[in-house]
């Protein structure tokens, strides 16, 4: 986000005006919802932010409300794309933990799931529609790690961990995980932390090295053109061939952890320092013992 543009506290009964007359533009004029649906009585109650620029020009603002619901994240057209959204939702994230609270959720349009993935919030429960666009409830934990329900759910949560990774991501696979390693918006992910600069390391640890390439599993074109990057390794000790779960984690104490490797289910979230450590004191002793993929490289 540019330097020109600060997130601050509201003061609700000073700056209601401006709040709404931001929120009326975003989310009446320009989505169409409805003017009844766009206050409520829970905004003299709730936690606002502002985004403002350095004539104090309200670019954006954003609410976290008494029963801990982060709403209302709104931006102007023009300034989108500076990083305003991922600076208001830090802003309510501190104030949630400032509170002592443990868990946030909200409800986030779809095509803004990928936005809040990548701030850790992870899905839950089924799609449903609100002043008639369709929503999907999302929750984060303050730390912990969050229910994981489906293959949307993990996903999420493998987007936030190449986000929040500072130089390593790890992933533990049956056979690169159809379904879910096979995404765009998560190879898109790992594309972003792969070629982030400096120094990176991507570990791809597999039971089964045969089935992805012979499918032709479009991470692998993905790591032959960032080989540096990229490390895959196939399990030789028949224990480990056994091992039922999956599992991901990074260098900032980010896990995704799945019971059974063939479903999507589980817990995951980018703030579980002991799960990821635990998983990554299991991944470094497979990993010793297992060989190389070197057919991987000649593709």
């Amino acid at each position: 986000m540019s330097a020109a543009v600060s997130i601050v506290a509201a003061e609700y009964a000073q700056d209601h005006a401006r709040l709404h007359a931001l929120r009326t533009t975003v989310f009446i004029d320009e989505q169409q919802v409805p003017a009844a649906l766009e206050r409520d009585a829970l905004d003299p109650l709730s936690f606002h932010v502002m985004a403002l620029d350095a004539d104090g020009r309200l670019l954006g603002t954003a609410r976290l409300t008494p029963d801990r619901r982060i709403g209302r994240m709104a931006v102007l057209a023009s300034e989108r794309g500076r990083g305003i959204g991922e600076a208001m939702l830090a802003g309510l994230l501190e104030e949630a933990r400032r509170r002592g609270w443990t868990e946030v959720t909200l409800h986030a349009q779809l095509h803004a799931l990928p936005f809040y993935a990548r701030a850790g919030f992870v899905p839950s429960g089924p799609v449903f529609e609100e002043a008639g666009i369709g929503h999907r409830l999302m929750r984060r934990r303050l730390p912990g790690a969050s229910p994981v329900e489906d293959a949307d759910a993990a996903a999420a949560v493998l987007i936030a961990l190449a986000t929040h990774a500072r130089r390593e991501l790890a992933l533990y696979s049956r056979a690169m995980d159809p379904g879910l390693l096979d995404r765009k918006d998560v190879l898109d992910a790992l594309r972003r932390f792969a070629v982030r600069p400096g120094e990176r390391r991507l570990r791809i640890l597999l039971q089964d090295a045969a089935t992805p390439q012979r499918s032709g599993a479009p991470i692998l074109p993905l790591a032959q053109r960032l080989p540096s990057v990229f490390a895959f390794r196939e399990v030789k000790d028949p224990v480990d061939a056994r091992y039922p779960s999956a599992f991901a984690f990074n260098d900032t104490g980010g896990a995704l952890f799945r019971p059974l490797g063939h479903r999507f289910d589980g817990e995951g979230g980018v703030e579980d320092g002991p799960l990821a450590r635990r998983l990554q004191l299991e991944f470094d002793r497979i990993w010793e013992r297992s060989r190389p993929c070197t057919e991987y490289r000649v593709l």
